[in-house]
């Protein structure tokens, strides 16, 4: 009975397997993404960084800056994203088993997941932009 069983459900599980690896790509492809994007956004930002920093500025407010615009564009790309999520839930819905195509915990699932994920690929170029030295920034080209 458990080979028939196996063999029943291999497709299934097969296509569980495949989908589950093609989102972890798709979040570390995310992940590097972001991080690329807010590194050479805060590289070409380093000028306006340490003049913000030579007139009083604070690492917690540089911080606050560029997890804040990258923060921000993960939301409109969350929205756009959920948008498009429930648009094509038809298309997925084949393949559910157990839940509905818009199930609100999964949805609320992936955008935690991405959020945090994004929050963690904004920490490492911030965290470089709060230690920029503003008269090293300043005198750069």
């Amino acid at each position: 009975m458990q080979e028939f069983v196996g063999r029943e459900t291999a497709s299934s599980r097969f296509t569980g397997w495949l989908m589950a690896m093609f989102a972890g790509m798709a979040l570390l492809l995310a992940i590097i993404g972001i991080y690329g994007v807010m590194s050479y956004t805060v590289s070409h930002r380093t000028r306006e960084i340490g003049l913000r920093m030579a007139l009083g500025a604070g690492r917690p407010a540089v911080l606050k800056m560029v997890i804040g615009g990258g923060m921000a564009l993960v939301a409109a790309g969350l929205a756009l994203g959920t948008i498009a999520a429930f648009g094509l839930t038809r298309v997925i819905e084949t393949l559910l088993y157990g839940v509905t195509a818009t199930d609100p915990l999964s949805f609320a699932v992936a955008a935690v997941t991405l959020s945090s994920s994004a929050l963690a690929a904004c920490l490492i170029p911030a965290s470089r932009a709060s230690r920029i030295d503003p008269t090293i920034a300043l005198r750069s080209d």
